[in-house]
């Protein structure tokens, strides 16, 4: 073909309808879709420091060696998700937190090869990556793992991070709307047949197509992690989950109750809600506590203080609700609901969970390596006793 010719598109996709579907329905692929009361994963084990703020003693470490050995130990567990934070700056302070941070895509497809059961999610900013690109990438990562990927969708509410990016940040319920258009233009990517044209405020393009489609069907696991009134919009109309961390176990109830009633009566669909936090869990409550004050007390409040600022200053309203009340919480465990105790007491924060509607929990260990294997020989046989798992 010379330069001056011209492709031509026809407006029927010529594949066999195998190359333009889902291969396989995905409650039979993904564990995010299995029937386990209290769902388990894990979170933020590809930056450094994970969940915690804090010179804490740990041997957690950000290397690939050590993220492989958690993912794979998580996967022997049955645990439903691992799931990366996105980060593109560390935080500062004496730990530069989260600043050594492996790329979230890239991440879930090493892991998706290495593992053969557990759920594995990319987090995304979605201003950082265009819909054409992100859809391809999460499709790949998809056939890598048998259908088993997920993608936790970001509007990107940290400015200092954008701003790398060289563009200005949108205001906050404009990030949504973005992120409604990038939504919707990836849809489209996993399930549009043929070619087809994108006209939109702020993608448009002419003769697209993606292929191959997705191993699961509808489409690969969503998330979002958004809780103010634009992100409770975007989570009831998009996603399959919303993680959310409250103050009491009764506010979590109002949440729940309200975000899958608006879910289902208003966009007619169902969602699920989760929540994260740090476990701490140790053979006496004594040494718990004692282990979650020493995160506190060898805490980066430099770093905190700079998280603190930037969500409180309106960029991500999710936060609104802890950012004054709740700093140690930020410390220990990005303002997540902590879990301290017994494994006993432990597995009773699990139930209490279960019963204000949250459906599962992503959690950040101080040492996650090592308190992964005392909680699969003292929680786990608890968890299936008091029925949350099986």
């Amino acid at each position: 073909m010379t330069v001056t010719d011209e492709i031509t598109y026809t407006p029927t996709d010529p594949r066999p309808v195998a190359e333009t579907a889902p291969l396989a329905d995905r409650s039979t692929t993904n564990p995010m879709f299995n029937d386990q009361k209290m769902k388990l994963g894990l979170f933020g084990t590809n930056c450094s420091y994970g969940l915690i703020m804090s010179h804490a003693p740990t041997t957690y470490e950000a290397t690939w060696a050590h993220t492989l050995e958690i993912a794979k130990r998580a996967d022997e567990m049955g645990f439903e998700a691992l799931v990366p934070v996105a980060r593109w700056k560390g935080f500062g302070g004496s730990t530069n937190f989260n600043g050594n941070c492996f790329e979230t895509y890239a991440w879930a497809a090493g892991l998706a090869q290495a593992t053969e059961n557990i759920g594995i999610f990319s987090t995304s900013h979605l201003p950082t990556v265009h819909p054409i690109t992100a859809a391809k990438a999460a499709v790949t990562i998809d056939h890598i793992s048998g259908g088993r990927f997920g993608l936790n969708a970001v509007m990107g509410w940290v400015t200092p991070e954008m701003e790398m990016f060289g563009g200005k940040q949108r205001e906050h319920d404009e990030r949504y709307a973005f992120g409604q258009e990038w939504m919707d233009f990836v849809l489209k990517l996993w399930s549009e047949p043929g070619s087809f044209d994108f006209a939109g405020k702020y993608f448009e393009g002419n003769n697209i197509e993606a292929y191959p489609k997705p191993v699961q069907g509808p489409r690969p696991a969503m998330m979002n992690a958004g809780n103010s009134k634009a992100g409770i919009e975007f989570s009831a109309k998009n996603v399959d989950f919303n993680f959310a961390s409250m103050e009491t176990f009764e506010s979590m109830k109002e949440y729940t109750t309200a975000l899958k009633a608006k879910a289902r009566e208003e966009h007619q669909r169902k969602i699920s809600t989760m929540t994260y936090g740090l476990v701490v869990c140790r053979d006496t409550e004594k040494e718990a506590k004692e282990a979650f004050q020493q995160v506190v007390d060898e805490g980066d409040w430099g770093a905190a203080g700079n998280v603190i600022n930037i969500a409180g200053s309106g960029s991500s309203q999710s936060f609104d609700h802890v950012v004054q009340k709740m700093q140690e919480r930020f410390i220990a465990g990005w303002g997540g609901y902590p879990l301290v105790g017994t494994p006993e007491q432990v597995v009773e924060g699990f139930s209490k969970l279960g019963d204000a509607g949250m459906e599962g929990m992503i959690m950040g260990l101080v040492d996650y390596n090592e308190e992964l294997k005392y909680f699969d020989e003292n929680v786990m046989p608890l968890m299936k006793e008091a029925g949350l798992r099986h």
